[in-house]
C-alpha cells in the first residue's frame, strides 16, 4: 500500500476529476459537465485538457475505461481505482494542511489566540 506522502500534488484538472469519478463512473462529456458543476462554473475542462488528463490518469492508474469493449469505443466510460481514490484523499489531505497552515500564520501575523 502506498503511503500518503507517495502521491504527487494533483493538478486542478486531475483533481476535479476525480472528484467526479468518486461519485461514480463517466463518459468525457458528462466529467466535463459535472466538474464545471461542482466547481460553481469556477473551473471548465475544455476536451483537449480533459482528454489528455484522461490518459494521463489512465497511465498512473487512477482511473479506468469500464466499457472498453463498447460498439461505440469514442463513448469510453471512466471510473476510479483504488489508487486514485488514495491519491485524491492524499490531495484533500494535503490541501487541507496548506489551509490550516495558512490560517495559523494568518492568525499568528494578527496577534489572534487560536
Amino acid at each position: 500500500m502506498s503511503k500518503e506522502n507517495d502521491f504527487v500534488p494533483l493538478t486542478e484538472a486531475f483533481y476535479y476529476i476525480l472528484v467526479t469519478l468518486y461519485a461514480g463512473p463517466l463518459h468525457g462529456y458528462g466529467i466535463m459537465q459535472e466538474v464545471e458543476k461542482i466547481s460553481s462554473g469556477k473551473t471548465i475542462i475544455g476536451a483537449g485538457t480533459l482528454y489528455t488528463a484522461l490518459n494521463t490518469l489512465a497511465k498512473r492508474k487512477y482511473i479506468e475505461n469500464v466499457n472498453p469493449s463498447s460498439a461505440d469505443s469514442r463513448r469510453k466510460v471512466y471510473s476510479i481505482t483504488a489508487p486514485g481514490r488514495a491519491a485524491l484523499l492524499a490531495e484533500i489531505n494535503r490541501l487541507e494542511e496548506l489551509l490550516e497552515n495558512g490560517r495559523q500564520a494568518i492568525h499568528r501575523q494578527r496577534g489572534d489566540s487560536q
